[in-house]
């Protein structure tokens, strides 16, 4: 069941949201390589971000920077389960885009087993802060753990 749903999340990934990315993200340009990202200071979210896709093994991929900055800020790893709690968030903090609605209806029917922990991304995402305007390429540069405070503080 697990190798199923990766199978799935991997298909939503590329052939959902790619697409609707690169529609919808015209002109947009992430303006760091993994290089750059690696030059960061220890504790800055760029150097984070640079150690997520080490960690993980993935590459950076055009479209997504901005979606794994948001994995590296917010705390969700790159896995299935992951995945959708990172949408739960982002849906229950008010981003409604086809990509997240999709992902969150789909992750809440392939792993019923998971609701729970859905559930606790959605009150956490509920109860912060709107991110709605939140610049996530200008977090780079900055210290990851002041970025967390600020976004979570009450």
């Amino acid at each position: 069941m697990k190798n199923i749903r990766k199978r799935i999340m991997t298909y939503l990934a590329h052939e959902i949201a790619l697409p609707y990315f690169r529609l919808m993200r015209k002109g947009y340009k992430f303006p760091y390589t993994v290089k750059q990202l690696q030059r960061f200071p220890d504790g800055t979210v760029g150097k984070e971000l640079f150690h997520f896709f080490m960690n993980n093994k993935l590459d950076m991929l055009p479209y997504y920077e901005k979606h794994d900055i948001k994995h590296v800020v917010l705390g969700y790893p790159p896995t299935e389960e992951g995945e959708v709690s990172l949408q739960c968030f982002m849906l229950a903090n008010g981003r409604i885009t086809f990509p997240v609605l999709f992902s969150v209806m789909v992750g809440l029917i392939i792993m019923p087993d998971k609701w729970n922990v859905f559930s606790k991304a959605w009150k956490r995402g509920r109860t912060t802060h709107s991110l709605k305007n939140l610049d996530w390429f200008g977090l780079v540069p900055q210290q990851l753990n002041i970025v967390t405070n600020k976004i979570f503080q009450p």
